[in-house]
């Protein structure tokens, strides 16, 4: 805010926009952006705006959604199409909702009944408790810190929660995704794979505006048939095991930070040696976690592409995260591309979409979005 009335000043004063561009470091587009939102709007066009998405897929007035509700009450054997037209005929002033988001209200509330189905539709996962090694594995940043050359670090940590055992300390310089799956890939082609992964709710481990926070990693970690479970947001107890190992690598390793990262790394590896196998801890009765992880009989192997032989037909999602049908272009989320989804007819012109065993939502032969469907992978409150 301070920044941009400082620059909204000094251009008002006659100074050239392409010089003030230059010492503020921004582009003369987003310096002329600046200035006409101030023109425009004043003092509050300097303040920052919100990032939220204008719209929610699964966002209906409630005054609508329960007219919807009331409808199939007095009409049980009523579907999506004719709950609409009767919404048409008698509320003419009401913009009539999608027949994909009025079945997608129906669905959320228990009123459709669903076809017997030949595969088994998996429900969202609670938090688990670690019976055995590999059962569970947790991960996350230990917060970012500077480096003596300036750099941040951002140290991605994986343990098994079962013994307590460090997988991967491994000092980043983002939190970016294709950085993560290198190493969740070089930990399991060592360790194997866990049936499943518990973080919290941020990058790259979820996707704050994507459909059910899927992210790209998260979508490779279902593929590869591990469970995701997500801590709920502002609750670091449930993940408590992981944290207390973090107050410990914070003590001992980042205090005071080496001066780049190979010399920071060799202090994370030294760490990892340590606490597995020479730190007794005091919940394993003394004991070290060396001394109770096994590797997972679970080989990593590159996931095989999805099938659907139960669906009318599987699309590969477009790189921009729509499935295309024809010159129908029908939008997803762009955390998809590149994966194969399954799409079927389950009432007259209401699809449902698929990703493996998961029922993502519903689109119709009208609206070019995919309503969501109940959320599968919603944490336990």
């Amino acid at each position: 805010m301070d920044e941009r009335l400082r620059f909204v000043a000094r251009c008002l004063e006659g100074e050239t926009m392409s010089a003030l561009c230059r010492e503020f470091g921004i582009s003369r587009p987003t310096g002329y952006k600046i200035l006409n939102r101030y023109k425009e709007c004043g003092l509050e066009g300097l303040e920052d705006r919100s990032r939220r998405p204008y719209r929610h897929g699964n966002k209906l007035p409630f005054q609508v959604e329960r007219t919807i509700l009331q409808i199939k009450r007095e009409y049980p054997s009523w579907g999506a199409p004719k709950i609409r037209e009767k919404l048409i005929r008698e509320y003419p002033v009401i913009p009539p909702p999608a027949k994909s988001t009025i079945h997608a209200v129906l669905d959320r509330h228990g009123l459709v009944k669903h076809r017997r189905r030949r595969r088994h539709k998996a429900q969202g996962t609670p938090l688990s408790r670690a019976t055995a090694p590999n059962t569970l594995w947790c991960a996350d940043y230990k917060g970012e810190f500077q480096l003596g050359n300036r750099q941040y670090c951002y140290p991605l940590t994986i343990t098994d929660q079962f013994s307590r055992y460090l997988l991967a300390c491994e000092g980043l310089e983002s939190t970016k995704t294709p950085t993560a799956i290198t190493v969740f890939e070089r930990v399991f082609r060592e360790f194997g794979v866990p049936e499943a992964i518990r973080t919290d709710n941020g990058t790259p481990f979820a996707s704050p505006n994507a459909l059910f926070g899927l992210s790209r990693l998260s979508i490779w970690w279902l593929r590869l048939g591990i469970r995701i479970e997500r801590i709920k947001p502002g609750h670091p107890e449930q993940n408590g095991r992981h944290e207390r190992m973090h107050l410990t690598l914070k003590k001992e390793a980042t205090k005071p930070a080496s001066f780049n990262f190979l010399q920071q790394q060799e202090r994370f590896d030294s760490f990892i040696d340590v606490y597995n196998n020479e730190r007794p801890h005091q919940a394993l009765e003394g004991r070290y976690p060396g001394d109770l992880f096994t590797p997972s009989t679970r080989a990593y192997r590159s996931p095989e592409p999805p099938d659907y032989p139960y669906h009318d037909r599987t699309i590969k999602v477009t790189q921009c995260g729509r499935i295309c049908i024809g010159r129908r272009k029908i939008n997803l989320s762009t955390v998809f591309a590149g994966q194969s989804v399954g799409i079927r007819e389950i009432a007259d012109n209401i699809w449902l979409v698929s990703f493996l065993h998961y029922d993502l939502g519903f689109f119709d032969e009208e609206v070019g979005r995919v309503e969501p469907a109940p959320n599968p992978f919603k944490p336990e409150l």
